[in-house]
């Protein structure tokens, strides 16, 4: 567990893949129970500590959360989080394509349903009635090529529950290790997991209390596809304040 910033209202961690946002039927260790566990620890509280949970990350995910210390940052997270002011951009990894958007942004926008039988999501037509239709939005552009990989920029427009990994399936172009959504390529991380190449590389967020941006960039994850040098950079140059 890597923390990225932290004051008295937030905390950002850096998520590693497997982890889960929060606790489920499985019983695995998860992040909200162990950022509790740090307040309770390094805080001396007594009892159990608040830890609002504002937004998750897919488990085979990793990449830069934020969490609120009080409920009043989290109510104030809450409220900025479909706002100009709240930007959240990843990095995913894919084969080579034809069909891959070139350096500049382009804009898909597809609707999306959920089948909470399987936890699976699917692009449906526009014309489509059937219930639980959401719009998802995101920009997207190139951001590396490499022989054996493209590495891709995402802004979200909307959070729908795995739309990157949707969005760009249904355009044929899987996330390298995304069996679940029509990968080929197994992708291990570095303890021999399997994993998503999709990283929350940088989420800007107003800050509850103060007149400012902040924004955290997450370091690159260990056996990523493609290589970063600027990941040997000290974590203190990844936390920027913004007017």
């Amino acid at each position: 567990m890597q923390i990225l910033y932290e004051d008295n209202h937030l905390i950002f961690i850096n998520k590693q893949a497997g982890m889960l946002a929060q606790g489920d039927i499985s019983g695995d260790e998860n992040l909200l129970d162990l950022m509790k566990a740090h307040r309770k620890e390094t805080e001396n509280k007594p009892g159990e500590a608040y830890v609002g949970l504002v937004h998750r990350l897919d488990r085979p995910v990793s990449g830069v959360m934020v969490l609120a210390k009080t409920s009043k940052a989290a109510q104030r997270l809450n409220a900025a989080w479909h706002t100009p002011e709240l930007v959240k951009t990843y990095r995913a990894v894919v084969r080579p394509s034809a069909l891959i958007p070139d350096e500049n942004w382009a804009v898909w926008v597809d609707d999306l349903v959920k089948d909470p039988r399987t936890n699976y999501v699917k692009v449906v037509s526009p014309e489509s009635q059937i219930a639980g239709k959401q719009s998802a939005e995101l920009r997207i552009r190139t951001v590396t090529r490499h022989p054996k990989f493209v590495e891709l920029e995402i802004e979200l427009g909307t959070g729908r529950g795995h739309q990157i990994r949707v969005q760009l399936q249904h355009r044929h172009i899987p996330i390298v290790g995304d069996q679940k959504y029509g990968s080929s390529d197994p992708y291990l991380d570095y303890s021999g997991h399997p994993r998503v190449a999709l990283h929350a590389y940088q989420l800007t967020v107003p800050h509850p209390t103060l007149k400012k941006r902040l924004c955290v960039t997450a370091p690159w994850p260990r056996n990523w596809p493609i290589d970063h040098p600027e990941n040997a950079v000290k974590l203190e140059s990844h936390v920027v304040w913004l007017d």
